[in-house]
């Protein structure tokens, strides 16, 4: 029988619609599948050689330290809250503060924290600090050299991620308040007098906002109140975080910042009436391809006037010129300070400024990971740098190291200011890619000897043959003995907290007093000549290392002088203080009052 070619036509339609419906039936039960996430890039040790190069020069060290973790009595422990997403926030803390909150004369020490965080974590939410072992700590250093936890009684507990401390007094009421850095809010502690603390973040208008890192207080014009900067990292949150990055053996590690965009940092500006604005594109340091981690200030040009310099991460180094007029001009590349001696960019973690040399001169440095080695420039006195990293061997000895906080500090009190590293690979993955780069690495301790650096670790004390996952520093004189002490906030872990058994070298230790400048003489320019008649030149400031903020005093190393000829002080408010008679061995208070009284 013969179908009609029209019928046969509609026959083959429907058959050919029934065949369709039932592709399209089967396709729907099929289980959507999960978005991947677009891969990324980590750091990479392909181009690395087989076999380590040559260690840098190594010397004994006069002093030794010896870690007295266990008897402080301090229980705190940091928690990152890993995950297996490897959340580039995981890695990055935390800080730590030496400071002494209640005028009783002994440093205390307070540790930011990490809060909880979710596989995956939830758009929009944010990281969870209520449980107690998130909360971030204050310790109150009792006579007898133990600290006691007074985290609750002072209401500093905080909120969110934590990443970075900044003390400053900047109110001028004589006691010394706490900026807390991290991700998605900071908040501003002022100290009450009494013990205690309350958060006038939202009161003053410092909140901020993103990834913020280290900060500091600058009086940057001088008008007598202390303003803040705010570091900050990348343009970052949990969904952009959630990136795949790894090898290609297909370990996934933390993320290069190569994979985020950077963001501008805050300068805050504080007003009469103690709130504060928000002028970083008015005084040009809101660069928003910066990725800032670090944070020193100096007079690098003897101006007068402090000078900022952001250690970024991967992209060049920001120097910012204080033109005295309420702005600045980042220099940092004209200087000379902007990248290695090769124009190659690195990844600027922790940094600080000093005179290493005694020549009037601050100048910087700053630390990497491995295999970029640890930035050391020379201030030329001209507004330019030279890249001095190889010729005094710091490049040959922290070729191989990745570090975080740092210092120049005088630890045997010659009178020459020595460097110290808390050191540990960002990865924690970076052993199974490469033989001889290790995740935990012990601290370094280059002693200066005048022509350049050695590496005095290994005879330094037993806590210099143990590797940690260091990551914040704190500097400063635990035990009012004129000695340099270091306090290391660990990644995940306990602190270490070493004190320094000194020499018999003598020294001064001077605190500073503002009247008409701020309270805390940020910004003032110290000159000590002793005896013999060496002089050194401190720029004053708390800030430095990495998310961390040190002891307010500053040490001066006197070697074998056996006396000081003078202490010269130029006050931010431009009058100048000198002091002809200072006993050695002991602590100075300078109070620029007297200067204003004929003293």
């Amino acid at each position: 029988m013969k179908i009609a070619p029209r019928k046969y036509l509609v026959t083959l339609a429907l058959f050919i619609a029934l065949f369709l419906g039932l592709l399209l039936d089967l396709k729907a039960q099929q289980p959507t599948p999960t978005p991947t996430p677009r891969p990324g890039r980590s750091y990479s040790t392909d181009e690395l050689p087989r076999t380590p190069p040559r260690p840098g020069p190594k010397g004994q060290s006069p002093v030794t330290f010896t870690d007295i973790s266990a008897q402080t009595r301090i229980d705190f422990k940091h928690q990152g809250s890993p995950t297996s997403l490897k959340y580039l926030l995981e890695t990055m803390g935390g800080g730590v503060a030496m400071f002494d909150y209640d005028n009783d004369g002994r440093m205390d020490l307070f540790f930011t924290n990490g809060a909880l965080l979710k596989e995956p974590m939830p758009k929009g939410a944010l990281p969870d600090k209520s449980d107690p072992k998130f909360w971030n700590r204050l310790y109150h250093q009792k006579a007898d050299g133990t600290f006691e936890d007074v985290t609750e009684r002072a209401g500093v507990k905080g909120n969110g991620f934590s990443m970075g401390v900044a003390t400053g007094d900047y109110d001028n009421d004589g006691y010394v308040d706490l900026y807390v850095t991290g991700y998605g809010e900071n908040h501003l502690y002022h100290n009450n007098g009494d013990g205690t603390f309350t958060d006038v973040t939202k009161k003053l208008g410092v909140a901020g906002g993103g990834w913020s890192t280290s900060a500091g207080w600058i009086d940057y014009d001088r008008d007598g109140r202390l303003d803040l900067f705010v570091a900050r990292y990348l343009d970052w949150d949990f969904e952009k975080g959630a990136v795949v990055c790894g090898d290609n053996k297909g370990t996934r590690a933390y993320c290069h910042p190569d994979n985020f965009k950077g963001t501008t940092n805050i300068l805050y500006h504080q007003k009469q009436d103690g709130t504060f604005e928000d002028v970083s594109r008015k005084a040009g340091i809101a660069d928003p391809d910066g990725k800032a981690l670090g944070l020193a200030f100096a007079d690098f040009d003897n101006d007068g006037w402090p000078d900022i310099f952001v250690a970024n991460d991967s992209v060049r180094q920001s120097l910012y010129h204080n033109k005295g007029d309420g702005t600045f001009e980042d220099i940092a590349v004209s200087a000379g300070a902007g990248y290695d001696e090769d124009g190659k960019t690195y990844a600027g973690m922790g940094v600080d400024a000093g005179d290493y040399d005694n020549d009037g001169y601050a100048d910087v440095f700053i630390t990497t990971l491995s295999y970029q080695m640890y930035p050391l420039y020379h201030n030329n006195g001209d507004l330019s740098f030279t890249y001095a990293t190889k010729q005094t061997a710091v490049g040959q000895i922290s070729l191989l190291n990745s570090g975080w906080g740092t210092h120049f500090i005088d630890v045997d009190n010659d009178g020459l200011r020595d460097i110290f590293v808390a050191q540990s690979h960002v990865l924690d993955t970076i052993e199974k890619t490469t033989a001889y780069l290790k995740y935990k690495q012990t601290p370094l301790l280059m002693r200066n000897t005048g022509k350049g650096f050695v590496d005095v670790s290994a005879s330094a004390g037993p806590p210099f043959t143990v590797p940690i996952v260091a990551r914040g520093a704190a500097f400063g004189d635990l035990n009012n003995d004129g000695q340099v002490d270091v306090v290391l906030g660990i990644l995940n872990g306990s602190p270490v907290i070493l004190r320094n058994e000194g020499t018999k070298n003598h020294w001064l230790g001077i605190k500073l007093v503002g009247a008409a400048s701020n309270r805390d003489g940020s910004g003032a320019r110290v000159v000590v000549t002793d005896s013999i008649g060496h002089r050194q030149f401190f720029d004053f400031s708390t800030t430095g290392s990495y998310l961390s903020s040190s002891d307010p005093r500053i040490i001066v190393g006197l070697g074998t002088a056996t006396g000081v000829k003078s202490v010269e002080v130029r006050w931010p408010s431009g009058v100048v203080q000198t002091i002809t008679q200072a006993d050695i061995d002991r602590y100075l208070t300078i109070n620029e009052r007297d200067a204003r009284n004929g003293r």
